[in-house]
């Protein structure tokens, strides 16, 4: 529901990863409903196996580039796009790197009391490295854009990130994406706020004096 009205605030092309935020959370929801219903039955093995490959790949691959992504085609000034640009390739770089692992490494969902445990035999060595690439590209570009209220976004993402791990240590995976009702808020606040930048400078003199012109 949120997700369809984010999407109808969209007035450009380059609005529409941004506001597809909340629409793609839920579809990494329901790949998680879908391993609630099919964990406790073996019969559903090969379900369970496809669906938590699905909820991975958008919760560790997805993100870390399609946010840097969607900030980046938001930014008008030059030099905050080159610093945007740099967080797209620390995006890309640890994307890259975690889709390998999902390939490589054995992947695994099981439910533990109230919650799904994804357990994934990633390189330990490598894991902080992993960890702190993520937290750049997923994180930092709020805080370099020069879109009001961006903001909102880095913290409600640090935030949830936060909680997860110091309340659920061993679901962070599972408890962090729970968190994407309140971060889809922020993505509809944000593009609550692009649209009434772009209702503002339709109603500049100079834009005014162009469309007038145009007649």
């Amino acid at each position: 529901m949120l997700g369809a009205i984010t999407i109808k605030k969209v007035q450009h092309p380059s609005q529409i990863m941004f506001a597809s935020i909340p629409l793609i959370f839920a579809v990494q929801q329901i790949a998680e409903g879908v391993l609630w219903l099919t964990l406790p039955d073996p019969r559903y093995a090969k379900t369970q196996i496809s669906f938590t490959y699905m909820f991975l790949i958008f919760a560790q691959v997805v993100w870390p580039i399609w946010i840097p992504v969607s900030i980046l085609l938001l930014e008008k000034l030059t030099f905050r796009k080159k610093i945007q640009s740099i967080l797209v390739a620390v995006g890309l770089l640890v994307g890259i790197y975690l889709i390998c692992c999902l390939l490589m490494f054995t992947v695994r969902a099981n439910i533990v009391g109230y919650h799904i445990r994804y357990k994934v035999d990633f390189p330990p060595a490598l894991r902080m490295y992993g960890i702190v690439l993520y937290a750049l590209a997923s994180i930092l570009p709020s805080f370099f854009s020069t879109v009001k209220r961006m903001w909102m976004l880095g913290v409600t993402i640090l935030v949830s990130y936060i909680i997860s791990a110091i309340f659920y240590e061993h679901y962070v995976l599972s408890v962090w994406c729970f968190f994407a009702s309140v971060i889809s808020i922020s993505v509809y606040v944000i593009m609550m706020e692009i649209a009434k930048g772009r209702s503002r400078d339709d109603l500049t003199p100079g834009s005014l004096h162009k469309k007038t012109s145009l007649v």
